[in-house]
Order: structure tokens, then sequence, then C-alpha cells
């Protein structure tokens, strides 16, 4: 009896969408990843290069509403795939995980490129082939891969490039792509923080909006950076610049008593037990009080000059800054993708997964875990078409 040869699939970009679509594709299919770059390179620097795979989150819904963009879209998708099914996934793959304190999952061996080799060395019946595809053409009932000089035919195509490369591709078969915006990164300021460079704060409250959100926090030479600030620049990255942001960095505290219980001592070390020295003599200079006055001598204009700093600090954002995470809003309109399955509603036999898609999360793996779950839709999405 002659074999009947597997149906031929091609997944475009070999970073951490499309090996794992690789992955769950392989038994079935003869699956070929192009990939112009070292395959999963993008996968080394996150998690500061300790790989967060996850967040311990279990409830889809709950898990969806960490994504600015996508949040409903990924109902569907985090319900037959979430963080159970990604830790299971890769523990199958000799990755064991632990959960820290803020939720975030890592792997035991706190490497990113421990759980790199794990994956590649799992893709043990995919080819690779290391070059760029220039273009898809759609021929009958297969599709034409165009790469420089050579062209490889396929019955399905996956496009997870994860990015821009991946964007003129899809625009080419007829697909919208929403322009792409930084997001997770620092903000550039109008004020001027060269003084402050390097100086943090723990777990501030930060309004935008009419909105709170918290988390830590740091001035740089050019702005202001931190895990709260990526937050803000994540909600905001489709909103247009400039936009103000106000900053608590002490809480609610009586200051009044606070001076009346130390009248003898200067005002600029009675501040730095709330904030950092050189954020009180900022906030003491540039309202025009003698960081050196004696607290009973502060009445009550002063006062409330320096409370309105310490409480409600007014910052003017003005551009984003190329820090944090690697991460864009925007790509491939989601109203043309079928949550189910994955699959193109333009052109039937393509697949979408990873950030090449409209969708971004905030930090604490989030972006991971939708690369990981729409890789495994479109796998099955696929398996579903035979």
């Amino acid at each position: 009896m002659v074999q009947e040869s597997k149906s031929k699939v091609a997944i475009v970009g070999g970073g951490p969408a499309g090996c794992v679509c690789a992955y769950f594709l392989q038994k079935d299919f003869d699956v070929t990843i192009f990939e112009a770059r070292s395959p999963l390179a993008t996968l080394l620097p996150t998690g500061g290069g300790r790989c967060n795979i996850a967040h311990a989150e279990y409830d889809f819904r709950a898990l969806a509403a960490n994504y600015p963009r996508g949040e409903k879209f990924l109902f569907s998708v985090f319900s037959k795939f979430g963080t159970a099914e990604t830790v299971d996934f890769f523990r199958s793959i000799g990755v064991d995980t632990y959960v820290q304190d803020d939720l975030r999952i890592f792997p035991l061996s706190n490497s990113a490129v421990d759980v790199r080799d794990k994956l590649l060395n799992s893709l043990n019946r995919v080819k690779i082939i290391e070059q760029r595809v220039d273009s898809i053409i759609e021929e009958g009932s297969g599709f034409s891969l165009v790469c420089g000089k050579s062209i490889h035919k396929f019955n399905k195509v996956v496009i997870a490039t994860g990015g821009h490369s991946g964007f003129s591709l899809a625009e080419n078969l007829g697909h919208k792509i929403i322009p792409p915006r930084p997001s997770l990164c620092g903000l550039k300021t109008k004020e001027n923080f060269v003084d402050l460079s390097g100086v943090s704060f723990k777990n501030i409250t930060a309004e935008v909006n009419g909105k709170k959100y918290s988390g830590d926090f740091m001035f740089t030479h050019t702005g202001v950076t931190g895990p709260v600030i990526y937050y803000i620049s994540s909600i905001m990255a489709r909103e247009k610049f400039p936009y103000y942001i106000y900053v608590n960095f002490t809480g609610d505290f009586d200051f009044q008593s606070v001076l009346n219980e130390n009248p003898h001592k200067n005002i600029k070390n009675l501040l730095s037990d709330y904030v950092p020295k050189s954020f009180a003599e900022f906030i003491l200079l540039h309202n025009g009080v003698n960081a050196d006055e004696k607290c009973h001598k502060i009445n009550g204009v002063m006062r409330d000059k320096i409370l309105k700093q310490l409480r409600n600090f007014e910052i003017e954002a003005v551009g984003t800054r190329p820090d944090g995470e690697v991460v864009t809003s925007g790509g491939v309109d989601l109203k043309e993708i079928n949550p189910k399955t994955m699959e193109s509603n333009i052109i039937p036999g393509v697949y979408f997964c990873g950030e090449v898609l409209d969708i971004d999360g905030f930090c604490g793996g989030f972006n991971l875990q939708n690369c990981w779950s729409t890789a495994f839709i479109a796998a099955q999405g696929i398996m579903l078409s035979q």
C-alpha cells in the first residue's frame, strides 16, 4: 500500500508562537518553519533572561482582562488553552516551573536559554529553513512562498512573524493592519528630570484620565519609567500626546501634624523620611522653599505647595522611550480572524498566531501567553480543516 503523503504546512516565523504551533502540528503534518534569524532568538531577553513563561491566573476571563487590545477575542482562545495548559505543555517538554509571589511563572532553571533549547529539541519532525519569506501567493488550493529566487509550495500557511515583517505579508493577502504603536515602554516628559535620573520609588500610585494604577516608578534623564509607567503606556498606546499623569508618592498622611510634631527639624530632613532626599530637595527648590527651613516656619502656602508635589505630582508625557519590553500595540485586525481557529476570514488556509495580531498584554508573562495560546488554536484549526 502506498502511504499517503502528509499535508504541507508552512510556518512563517520561528519565534515563540511559530515554534509552538509547529510542535502541535508535527505529528500529523509535514511542517516547515521559515526564519531568517536564529529560531527563538526573541525568547532569550524575556523576563530579564529568565523567561517569564506565563502568569498564574487560571480563570480565562480574568486572564484576558490583562490585554488592552484583544481581551474579548481571547475569551475563546484562553478557554481552550490558558495558563494550566501552558504549564502542562512546558512540563511535557522537560521545563518545570515555579510561581513567584507576584504570580509570574518562570522555569525552575531561571533560564530563557534552557527554555529555548528544550523547545527546539522538541521539534524533532520539523524542518527549519533560514530564509526570509518575501511574499505569499495564493495558488488554487495551496500557496507559494517566495524566498529570494526560490519558491516553496504548501497546502496551508501560518503567519507567526511577531511583528513588522509579517504585516506586509498580511497586507498583500488583503488584511487590514492596525498601525503599530509602542507599548510597555518608558515615557519622555516635557519636564526636565535630569537631576532626578535614577531616583526610584516602590509601589506608588499614578493617575491618568481619572484612573489609578500602582507599581514601582523611576525618573530618567529624559522622563519616567518603571512598571507603573509601562502599564500606563500600554493603556494609553492609542492616545495622542501629550497627556498628563498625576503621581502620589506618599499616600495620605496628616502633613500639618507631622510638621507640628517636628518643629525644629529641617523640612528637607523631614521629607526625606517619606521620599528620597534628592526628590525632597527637588520639590523644595522648584517651589521656592529653603531646604534648611525649620518645620515650624513652614506656613500654610508652603505646606500646600509641598503636599501637592508629594500627592499630586504632575507629569506631562510627550512621547515614548525605547526601554521596557519590546512590545507594540497594533497588527492584523482581529475582525478578520476567526478566534476559534485563528484562520483568516479573507483567505481560507491562512492562519495567524502571536504578536503579528492586534493583541498586546501587560508585563508579567501575558504577551508570551498570547503566543502559546494562539499557536495552539491555530494548530487545532488546521487539524480540524483536514
